[in-house]
């Protein structure tokens, strides 16, 4: 769901995650609530997704210890950063969009 955001003066900022897999994150993102998220990820996560949200391509997501990278195999095409251990948020960018959020313990 697209939302749009207007803030005080001549900036309009457009939100660009569309979906989610994950149910725990999205309602995390949504409104907050830490059920279906390892509670300790809480502040980590909230600047990831907020990144998230605002970033236009996967290179806005390289930020010191969240190791963007490239995933390959049956999440080809898909990104993932660092949030804690072996604990991602992975994604997938269509367009300037970011789809099929997920937060995995991949390893």
């Amino acid at each position: 769901m697209q939302r749009l955001i207007t803030v005080t003066g001549n900036v309009t900022l457009y939100r660009v995650i569309k979906s989610f897999r994950h149910r725990g994150v999205e309602r995390f993102f949504r409104t907050g609530s830490k059920a279906g998220i390892q509670p300790k990820h809480a502040g980590k996560l909230r600047l990831q997704l907020f990144a998230l949200d605002s970033a236009k391509q996967p290179a806005d997501l390289r930020a010191p210890g969240w190791k963007l990278h490239r995933l390959a195999g049956e999440l080809e095409n898909h990104w993932a950063i660092s949030v804690s251990g072996n604990w991602r948020l992975t994604f997938k960018f269509e367009g300037e969009d970011a789809v099929l959020v997920d937060y995995q313990d991949y390893h």
